[in-house]
């Protein structure tokens, strides 16, 4: 990545001492000698380091007169200066000892140094992002490490004084064994699942060898009946490799270990033939017999630990000051809903990222437990509908994508995981083919045709929609429940997936919409994840130089000219239904349902890209409905950055909005290789700059920052001309202002020019209609519409599993218990109040005073029959009313009384 210029930070304010050296002569300091002979640094790093001491010594009155902070801020800077000249003599660990900090204290001071400078590289930014990840894993393995190993061993009396078979020791070898088979094979060493796995396999090495008298069970009945049933420890200790790796006959510890867990058995046993196993053997574990000698096993870490410069995880056993901080509440069990009297109930148990993980993993499995690797019976049956049967190119393409695929995956997450990559590949396949089979019910419901030969022998859109299929699988096993999504980024994030399959990011985005509707299993979670796949695209992944999307653009623009441009979001014209995949990869071929099937029917010659067609082009609906979207995508963010900077102006806004529609819609060759942020940023800064009001681009940078899913290298790595990036200021003196300045201007003037109407923000697709609507207050009620059939073969969960679990669990239209459960309950939504939300209009609402059950919405008067939450509340309510007075005419008369 090209090196940033130096940004400007606020004026240096007046000091009543100097600096503390003059002329950049950093020997004169003893503290600063002192640390650099302690983290043996060079003469280069020692340099820049001062340098951007001195800057932060004039920026921050904090570090002024006060030792310790100042000690802080110079082990910081040689941090830094470290990183960007990629010559670290001294690891993580050895920095915070000799700062005195904490890893979480360190992550805090290094971005208060970003915002008082704002000059830290991207570099840094990514190696400090690492670091947080990295340490954020590991306090959750360790964490499940010490509950799951509690569960295993207990504490016996070391009777015979050996100090190789009580718990201290074992837990101490056991865990060092892990951070060494950890670091050895993975080499994106912060995926979750797979260390999770891998720490199973060595609990399980280590119950196979330990005493049977310091195990409880179920793990000591299991390993006796090992000893009777298989071959003897001991001479399984001595088998070789390959007997090993063929038979891994005596599961059943690894059996019991996943069960306990909730993990799936035969992913953690590929985990252990096709990584763990050669580990052993490469470590020399293998041939020792008995445990491994603690002392052997830490040396090797070590090495390892420091040629990685990383953080030195023995010391979580040491409970050490450098990685000591309560997480506790972070790991805090999710009550939902949350008790009022917790001794009514017993305690659920917590949902850490590795539990919330094992859960969502074992619901895909759910989902898929019947779906297969190959096409189904009814997808043979639509191939042979096809004019031209697409079936064998389709299974060549997954055969040939996923050796590529497991070869990708090895290069990045570590050569002994091809197979594990594999694996979930192939699980994406599962999903991919479920997907299709239902998004072909449904165009065939739609369009009243069986012959779908012209999509299903479009490449593009089968290996988009698998890539689809493998994006959901690799979230699913990448979920990290305590990361902001932001911070979920990992070396196969998307768009990893595109890089691998090769495709762009603008075709990608046709099958989201249809993906999300065609699979209903997918948990709110991942409807999220490919929301922000999709916003990704939007913001700046079709923008890419190299995308379809600029193409479709010129075609529409010389075929239609000035008629055709890419519209305002309140004028483009609607269509009759959404589009769907195949509208989107089919257009602009076919604008109506007749038209449609028409052309399914009787296939035009195409290039294997879509038809080609003799009739005069019509209007692209991908690029109307990637239009539509980014205008709405847009205009939320804008008005979230003008809530916050400029609400005493709020005439503004619709101003900059229409400096950003334009540039968006006329100047659209502005976001090639750039960010939609980018551009609204600019048009925010521009705007008032022409009407004179005071809004620094730095103030504006920091609300941006506020934002979510955001991310620095948005306004600190802007592409100015080929090959050369800078700030996001240089952006827009060089790039931005002189492209748009006569039509800044016009602004200045008190005559404004015809300003762009504001989108329309429609309710998102993505949303559940059937999600149980939470009643806050503290109450703990929750609204549920009931959906039916529940079929746990399509991953639709039992009312009582999908409804949170509580100690009030009532069915409308069942018996459920005691009268006064049903009284308490009544007592409680009419005492609930219901909290103001912003639509998605952005009009303030009138406050709901309570939630009604009569089908009437107080904040904007619709009727019944505008939604179907509306209906289903209405049809609740005739059914309280029945039970109500039912309830009421079994209950005692004093109960009775006291009611009137």
């Amino acid at each position: 990545m090209p090196p940033k210029s130096p940004r400007r930070g606020p004026p240096s304010r007046p000091q009543e001492e100097e600096p503390p050296s003059s002329g950049g002569n950093e020997s004169g300091d003893p503290d600063f000698v002192s640390l650099c002979e302690k983290l043996s640094v060079s003469a280069q790093v020692r340099s820049r380091s001062w340098q951007t001491y001195e800057k932060l010594f004039n920026l921050d009155w904090a570090l002024q007169g006060d030792p310790v902070k100042k000690i802080e801020a110079l082990g910081l800077c040689l941090f830094i200066a470290s990183v960007n000249y990629d010559e670290m003599t001294f690891t993580f660990t050895e920095l915070l000892q000799a700062l005195d900090i904490s890893v979480r204290k360190c992550f805090v001071l290094l971005t208060q140094i970003d915002i008082n400078m704002d000059n830290l590289s991207t570099k840094v930014d990514n190696a400090v992002s690492k670091l947080r990840k990295r340490y954020e894993t590991m306090c959750h393995l360790y964490q499940k490490f010490q509950r799951t190993f509690d569960n295993i061993f207990m504490e016996l009396p070391n009777i015979q004084g050996s100090t190789d078979s009580n718990k201290a020791s074992i837990l101490k070898g056991s865990w060092i064994t892990f951070i060494l088979a950890k670091g050895n094979i993975l080499q994106m060493d912060d995926d979750l699942v797979i260390s999770f796995q891998l720490l199973l396999c060595v609990l399980e090495y280590f119950i196979k060898r330990a005493p049977t008298d310091v195990l409880k069970e179920p793990y000591k009945s299991t390993v006796n009946g090992l000893s009777i049933n298989g071959a003897t420890r001991a001479s399984r200790r001595g088998q070789n490799r390959n007997t090993r790796s063929s038979q891994l006959s005596d599961t059943r510890v690894i059996e019991a270990l996943c069960s306990e867990n909730e993990c799936p058995v035969d992913e953690v046993k590929n985990v252990y033939l096709s990584s763990f196993v050669d580990f052993l053997d490469s470590t020399g574990i293998s041939s020792i017999d008995g445990l491994p000698k603690v002392d052997v096993i830490s040396k090797q870490y070590e090495e390892l630990y420091k040629r990685n410069k990383d953080i030195d995880a023995r010391l979580f056993l040491e409970n050490e000051n450098t990685l000591k901080v309560d997480i506790q509440e972070r790991l805090e069990q999710e009550r939902t809903p949350r008790k009022n009297n917790l001794d009514e109930a017993p305690l659920i148990p917590p949902q850490t990222p590795v539990r919330a993980a094992m859960t969502t993993i074992n619901q895909l499995m759910v989902t898929l437990n019947s779906a297969s690797d190959a096409p189904s019976d009814i997808l043979n049956s639509y191939f042979k509908n096809c004019t031209v049967n697409p079936k064998n190119k389709i299974t060549e393409r997954v055969e040939r994508l996923g050796h590529i695929f497991k070869e990708r995956f090895a290069s990045v997450v570590g050569q002994a995981c091809s197979e594990i990559g594999y694996q979930r590949y192939k699980v994406g396949v599962r999903l991919h083919y479920r997907v299709l089979e239902s998004m072909l019910k449904s165009e065939e419901e739609r369009l009243s045709t069986h012959n779908f030969s012209v999509l299903l022998n479009n490449e593009i859109f089968h290996t988009c929609l698998l890539a689809c299929a493998v994006e959901v699988v690799m979230a699913i096993y990448g979920r990290n429940l305590f990361q902001s999504q932001a911070n979920q980024e990992t070396a196969i994030s998307f768009p990893w997936i595109l890089q691998v399959f090769e495709q762009k990011a603008f075709d990608f985005y046709k099958v989201i919409e249809s993906f999300i509707k065609a699979e209903p299993s997918l948990t709110k979670d991942m409807i999220k994840h490919l929301e922000r796949c999709e916003y990704m695209i939007m913001e700046c992944l079709a923008w890419q130089s190299d995308s379809p999307l600029f193409e479709l653009i010129r075609q529409s623009r010389d075929h239609e000219e000035s008629v055709d441009q890419p519209e305002t979001a309140s004028t483009l014209p609607q269509p009759s239904h959404n589009p769907t995949a195949a509208d989107l990869y089919l257009s602009p071929s076919r604008t109506t349902h007749q038209n449609a099937a028409l052309s399914v029917h009787n296939p035009p010659p195409t290039n294997g890209h879509g038809p080609l067609s003799t009739q005069p082009r019509q209007k692209s609906t991908s690029l109307s409905l990637f239009y539509k979207k980014v205008y709405c995508l847009a205009y939320i963010r804008l008005n979230s950055l003008c809530s916050n900077l400029l609400s005493d102006h709020c005439d503004l806004e619709q101003v900059i909005w229409t400096l950003f529609q334009h540039t968006l819609q006329h100047e659209y060759e502005l976001m090639k290789d750039r960010h939609l942020d980018q551009i609204m940023m600019c048009s925010m800064y521009g705007i008032c700059k022409a009407k004179s009001i005071d809004l620094r681009f730095k103030t504006i940078v920091t609300a941006y920052k506020q934002l979510p899913n955001t991310n620095q290298e948005t306004f600190k790595h802007v592409l100015i001309r080929e090959g050369m990036h800078d700030s996001i200021i240089v952006f827009y003196n060089l790039v931005f202002m002189q492209k748009l300045k006569s039509n800044i201007l016009q602004y200045a003037s008190p005559l404004l020019p015809t300003l762009s109407p504001i989108p329309h923000i429609p309710r998102s697709p993505y949303r559940f209609g059937n999600s149980p609507l939470r009643i806050p207050g503290g109450n703990n009620i929750y609204l549920s519409p009931l959906k039916s059939p529940y079929k746990s073969s399509d991953g639709l969960l039992s009312p009582t599993k999908m409804t949170p679990r509580s100690r009030i669990l009532v069915s409308i239209g069942e018996h459920f218990g005691t009268a006064e459960k049903f009284l308490k309950i009544n007592q409680m939504v009419s005492s609930t109040e219901r909290p103001v939300k912003r639509p998605a209009d952005g009009t303030v609402p009138k406050p709901l005073k309570k939630l009604r059950f009569d089908g009437q919405d107080e904040a904007d008067g619709s009727k019944p029959e505008d939604s179907k939450f509306q209906q289903k509340l209405a049809e609740m309510t005739s059914a309280r009313k029945r039970i109500e007075k039912q309830v009421s005419d079994e209950l005692p008369d004093p109960v009775k009384k006291e009611d009137e």
